[in-house]
């Protein structure tokens, strides 16, 4: 008997309609998180305004200590000082012209700090140094 032998009929090959997207969603959520984690670190900007060049001028003043201990007692050269008073000491030292150096110990709260150095901006003082991080002598 002879067999015969039928050529079977191949489907036509359609594009396939549904893509695995799995691995763009995954991609794109790992960009999305580097984005996020990347923009604030790079528009983060303190304006500072620093001197160009060699300093030939000595300042004949000697500079003056604000100190914040851990607590958040101020004291201007040694010696304590209330907060209200503080804006007048520093309109003082803004028209002598003498240098205000920043010493804040390392536990003191860094919201106080903060709140001081907005006086201090206030106060329009522009010789401004900050000194070391540590602990202040008692």
């Amino acid at each position: 008997m002879a067999r015969v032998v039928r050529a079977r009929r191949i489907p036509d090959t359609a594009p396939i309609g549904a893509i695995n997207i799995t691995p763009l969603i995954d991609v794109m959520l790992v960009l999305l998180v580097v984005i996020i984690i990347a923009i604030p670190i790079a528009s983060h900007e303190v304006p500072v305004d620093l001197p160009v060049g060699p300093s030939r001028v000595v300042d004949p003043l000697p500079p003056t200590v604000l100190a914040i201990d851990r607590q958040g007692t101020l004291t201007w050269n040694g010696e304590a000082v209330r907060d209200a008073a503080l804006p007048d000491r520093l309109a003082g030292l803004r028209q002598s012209g003498a240098a205000l150096h920043l010493q804040t110990d390392p536990e003191a709260r860094y919201e106080r700090f903060d709140g001081i150095l907005a006086v201090v901006k206030r106060a329009g003082i522009t010789k401004l140094g900050f000194v070391g991080n540590r602990p202040l002598e008692d």
